[in-house]
């Protein structure tokens, strides 16, 4: 079946990378699913459907894992010995929270722009682009490897969450206001 034992990397065969080839992730997925799916155990034992739903479980994270930039980071560091507490997430540098405070205020201040859509989108433009920068800083980090290296990639994974979370709610809001 599955070797729960591997890396991600290992199990989707795939190159420990920050980058990942999506079209090779997916039809790795589907391979993997196809051979651990429950369905195909329906007449085992109790066990063996366990099982079976346990590793389609297991792919599943994995995949949800790899796909994800900010969760392929996070698993990255993991895999270098450096797990990611995002529970205490407090210490960030000035710049980044002011950047976050501004961001944030002209958000709450969309519905009332003269163009609203307009706004929004260069707002969402901005976070994209941010993103797409901490990522890049990100993979050079990693990829130095050292320990102030890592360290510098943590506190990069921890700027992109923020940045994420505030792209899902830009989502949000881009779902509310096209309701309107």
């Amino acid at each position: 079946m599955v070797d729960i034992t591997k890396n991600f990397f290992e199990l989707f065969q795939l190159p420990v990378s920050c980058q990942v080839d999506s079209n090779l992730l997916s039809e790795r997925y589907r391979e993997l699913q196809k051979a651990v799916h429950p369905d195909r155990f329906a007449a085992d034992d109790q066990r063996q459907q366990r099982l079976s739903a346990q590793y389609a479980a297991h792919v599943n994270e994995a995949m949800d894992t790899l796909k994800a930039p900010l969760k392929r980071s996070i698993y990255l560091l993991q895999l270098s010995g450096k797990p990611v507490d995002m529970e205490n997430n407090t210490v960030m540098d000035t710049a980044f929270l002011m950047e976050q405070m501004e961001l944030r205020e002209r958000v709450s201040e969309v519905r009332d722009h003269a163009d609203p859509e307009a706004e929004l989108e260069a707002i969402i433009e901005q976070v994209e682009e941010s993103i797409d920068d901490y990522q890049s800083s990100f993979d050079s980090l990693w990829q130095k490897g050292d320990d102030k290296s890592l360290n510098e990639a943590e506190s990069i994974v921890k700027k992109m969450q923020f940045m994420v979370k505030l792209s899902a709610e830009l989502e949000q809001l881009e779902s509310e206001l096209l309701d309107d």
